[in-house]
């Protein structure tokens, strides 16, 4: 399903990159566009850039970048922990030069395992949190003059490995996490169902990193379905989550970005993370997949998450009175208006929840139904998927052009669907829907995936929110109650479109635990009613 190597970063012009931080250390600026080379002169009029590398533990040296001011007044300083690509920290060789304009001086290293860095990739494990705190050491000892505070920025891996530096190293005063996660269990299994896609995804795009030989065999074991408890506790080490604790001690900072529709990430695991935070904080939600919406910043092009990247910073380590503290905690994109929607907090988005019974007759309904059933036939695939592949479908997104799906295609013995009454009006959903149906499947093991979609009168829908679920434990041919949150989102249904809830027993994102061919029946029963509640602004 994968190359050889997927890209993460599939937008970026790698050998622009490059030919930029080489002009940053030759000052040599022909073949740049004339605003590129302005910036290149800019940057090495306030600062010296030089490559170089950190002596990362166990003696693993790491390939890094230093953009360093030679005055002796005092200053903040970034470390910029690389993505999870073969670029390394030339991925940041734009938005360093742009911190390093600020005022900042600024590293951006290559982790464990990658591009030119020596060791095996630990996958934000011990290793790499401990390389985090080495590269600091590195960039203190190089400073001209006394560093006043000090902030960790990463993109994707990099802003894992960012929140649990913080998390370990209390020189560490504010994060910036763009594209991260929170719970990186969750990220390999979500609601007891493997995200088979997302980890082969993850897996193919390090097919040029040295792996360790643990994150190589995790990597494999959770799309394979095996030894699920070993992956589990690898990735809880790996979790900010499990590390918030030390985060919340000190009050860290915290600036987040996330994708509504990150298929790599899921943006409820970020929500998590974001919830149990109680220091100063920050998250901005955008549409599109993983990494799609801060790619521009990473190009020099403008871009809200980076420029907000940076005002956090100037706030939190420079005392820059620039307003952002005023803003509140949430800043939301709307699909597919793009409209940016601020929020003092993530539970403001929510006014008032409606809840839809699921019914005989395939309506989402004011009341509940009792004694009908549906049947879906598992192991066969349907027009409705999560997304064409990971990340490139996000950039469809940006651009317009939201994935089409064909609803009168849906085969009703392989999917069950339920359908709203058409929206008077606009019907603005804001937060985290919620579905609780009860099923019967004869096999001991059974999973399936719901898909809430916007359902236009001609007959096309638009995903909205999904979420998988599996049953590993009931016994056959008993009575599954399956209560689940769907992803977050932040959309708008126009007026005559309607709301459409699909339920289907397979998709290739996901694990199937179903035996092939079985059956799984959903029904609502008197006592435990089946519902989708809808979180309403």
């Amino acid at each position: 399903m994968y190359p050889a190597a997927l890209s993460l970063h599939p937008e970026l012009d790698a050998t622009a990159l490059a030919v930029f931080a080489a002009a940053l250390e030759s000052g040599d600026t022909a073949g740049l566009p004339p605003a590129r080379a302005a910036e290149v002169e800019a940057v090495r009029e306030a600062a010296v850039f030089s490559r170089g590398k950190v002596a990362g533990t166990g003696g693993d040296l790491l390939d890094a970048a230093l953009w360093r001011h030679t005055g002796s007044a005092p200053r903040a300083a970034v470390v910029m922990p690389a993505s999870w690509t073969p670029l390394g920290w030339v991925l940041y060789a734009v938005q360093a030069s742009v911190l390093a304009a600020r005022g900042y001086d600024v590293l951006a290293y290559t982790a464990r395992g990658f591009a030119a860095s020596e060791g095996q990739a630990d996958a934000a494990g011990p290793l790499d949190v401990a390389d985090g705190g080495r590269a600091l050491d590195h960039l203190l000892e190089r400073t001209a003059g006394p560093v006043t505070r000090i902030g960790f920025l990463g993109q994707s891996f990099g802003a894992g490995i960012a929140l649990l530096v913080a998390a370990h190293d209390p020189r560490v005063d504010a994060v910036a996490a763009l594209g991260g996660w929170g719970d990186l269990a969750e990220v390999f299994h979500e609601n007891d169902t493997p995200r088979a896609s997302a980890v082969r995804a993850l897996h193919a795009a390090a097919a040029r990193a040295r792996l360790s030989p643990r994150t190589e065999r995790v990597l494999a074991d959770v799309p394979a379905g095996r030894d699920a408890g070993e992956g589990l506790r690898w990735a809880e080490q790996r979790s900010p989550t499990a590390h918030v604790k030390e985060l919340n001690r000190r009050r860290v900072p915290v600036f987040l970005s996330h994708a509504w529709h990150d298929t790599l990430f899921p943006v409820n695991q970020t929500l998590e993370l974001f919830g149990e935070l109680t220091g100063p904080k920050r998250l901005d939600l955008s549409i599109g997949d993983h990494g799609a919406a801060e790619a521009p910043g990473l190009a020099g092009l403008p871009n809200r998450i980076w420029t907000d990247a940076h005002r956090w910073f100037d706030h939190h380590l420079g005392d820059a009175g620039n307003g952002i503290a005023d803003e509140g905690q949430i800043l939301g994109e709307v699909m597919w208006s793009r409209t940016l929607e601020p929020r003092p907090t993530w539970h403001a988005l929510t006014r008032r929840v409606r809840r839809l019974h699921l019914n005989g007759s395939g309506e989402l309904a004011e009341a509940p139904e009792a004694g009908w059933t549906a049947g879906v036939v598992c192991g066969v695939d349907t027009p409705v998927v999560v997304a064409d592949e990971h990340v490139r479908s996000g950039y469809a997104e940006l651009s317009g052009r939201p994935k089409s799906y064909p609803a009168g295609a849906l085969d009703r013995t392989v999917a069950a669907v339920w359908t709203a009454a058409p929206a008077r009006e606009t019907t603005r959903l804001r937060g985290t829907p919620r579905l609780r149906v009860t099923y019967r499947a004869a096999n001991p093991g059974s999973s399936f995936v719901a898909y809430l979609l916007d359902l236009a009168p001609d007959g096309s829908a638009r995903l909205v929110s999904h979420a998988p679920y599996s049953d590993l434990g009931s016994a056959p041919d008993s009575l599954v109650g399956a209560g689940l949150d769907l992803q977050a989102t932040a959309y708008d249904v126009p007026p005559g479109h309607r709301l459409m809830l699909v339920v289907s027993g397979r998709d290739p994102f996901y694990g199937d635990a179903n035996l092939p061919r079985a059956t799984l029946a959903f029904t609502s029963p008197e006592p435990t009613p089946s519902y989708l509640d809808l979180p309403l602004d």
